[in-house]
């Protein structure tokens, strides 16, 4: 079996499931990421995908311990105590929290894993869910199979909308235009801020005209029409101001009302629309890919907070998981080069600016 080698965030989904496979239990979180400790889901197993086929891990509890069962033919390929699941996810923690390498090895968690016939950290990217669980929920008795996405605060803060040419908008320069200022915008500085202000200082102005990939415009318009020209402006409100938290552009919109909706019975509008766009980022809507509303992540989000705890906000409780969202992220500049956009240019005597969507965690 070759090394397995990755970063906090790919270790982290291993030290998830082992810590879960030891506490049995899937406990909630408030918006506030604290643990709610009336509100858990009992864990029957939890299944993974490895190289010599799926793999079912039940939890016994009536003796504390853990099968591994390969699914195809029911046979038991181990039986371990939880209380060595235990030590396996103290000693994951501890060897997380130390390293100072973006990408390193866990001769002991792996020593372990190979026991279990786990050969790989990380589900497929193309697979929102990051561990299927089968739960047992208390308020209704019923057994479900349940995907989550698992996102780790042990190391870097990961990233919730990932950069691609596929998340570029388009705008259109407006006002006292031409080759002279496209030429000193994109020549003023490197700063956004400041190329902004010179445009500014030109009497110019942009407007969003469309997005570079219709898949992920079909997608923002699946989930509310006005999407794309909200996420538009939220993009310029980041890029000529630098101000990055989403609750500080959502503040924004509120003020200038962009899109025009009657704001004067309190309908939050802006922020009801951008956390939904979020919580499907986060369940399963991938840019590039064409999306017909379904979750992959069914159950909801696992997180792994800086202390240990594995919290998780389950779909039955998505006003709690949206909150976190919108008050959990900022928007990101990622390369201008890889990505293509930031400078301005011209085409059938039109200017044009493209400005790229990344949305990360702040923590």
């Amino acid at each position: 079996m070759p090394k397995l080698s990755g970063n906090k965030g790919e270790w982290s989904e291993i030290y998830a499931f082992l810590r879960l496979l030891e506490i049995k239990k899937l406990y909630a979180a408030d918006a506030e990421l604290n643990k709610k400790d009336d509100m858990f889901y009992n864990i029957i197993n939890i299944i993974r995908t490895e190289p010599i086929g799926i793999l079912e891990f039940r939890i016994n509890k009536a003796d504390d311990t853990v099968s591994v069962i390969k699914t195809d033919t029911e046979d038991v390929l181990l039986t371990l105590s939880c209380d060595e699941f235990k030590t396996a996810a103290d000693n994951l923690y501890n060897e997380i929290i130390s390293a100072n390498k973006s990408s390193f090895e866990s001769q002991d968690t792996e020593e372990f894993l190979e026991q279990l016939n786990i050969g790989v950290l990380k589900a497929k990217s193309t697979d929102k869910a990051d561990i299927r669980i089968k739960i047992h929920d208390i308020n209704t008795g019923y057994e479900t199979v349940q995907g989550f996405s698992i996102k780790s605060r042990l190391g870097s803060p990961s990233t919730l909308v990932n950069a691609g040419k596929t998340t570029n908008f388009i705008f259109e320069v407006t006002g006292n235009i031409n080759d002279d200022v496209m030429n000193g915008f994109n020549t003023c500085s490197k700063k956004f801020k400041d190329r902004f202000d010179f445009l500014s200082g030109c009497d110019c102005d942009i407007k969003y005209c469309s997005m570079d990939n219709d898949i992920f415009e079909s997608n923002l318009q699946l989930i509310d029409g006005d999407l794309p020209k909200i996420c538009a402006y939220m993009l310029k409100e980041y890029y000529s101001s630098g101000v990055n938290a989403v609750t500080n552009s959502l503040e924004s919109l509120n003020v200038n009302n962009p899109i025009g909706y009657n704001l004067s019975k309190g309908h939050p509008f802006y922020e009801y629309k951008f956390k939904k766009f979020l919580a499907e980022c986060a369940l399963g809507m991938l840019p590039s890919k064409v999306w017909d509303g379904t979750a992959d992540a069914t159950g909801g989000y696992i997180i792994v907070r800086e202390d240990g705890e594995v919290l998780c906000y389950h779909l039955f409780n998505r006003n709690e998981f949206e909150t976190y969202l919108i008050n959990n992220t900022k928007f990101e500049t990622a390369s201008t080069s890889r990505h293509e956009f930031g400078s301005m240019y011209k085409d059938n005597r039109k200017y044009y600016i493209k400005l790229n969507l990344q949305v990360r965690f702040i923590k």
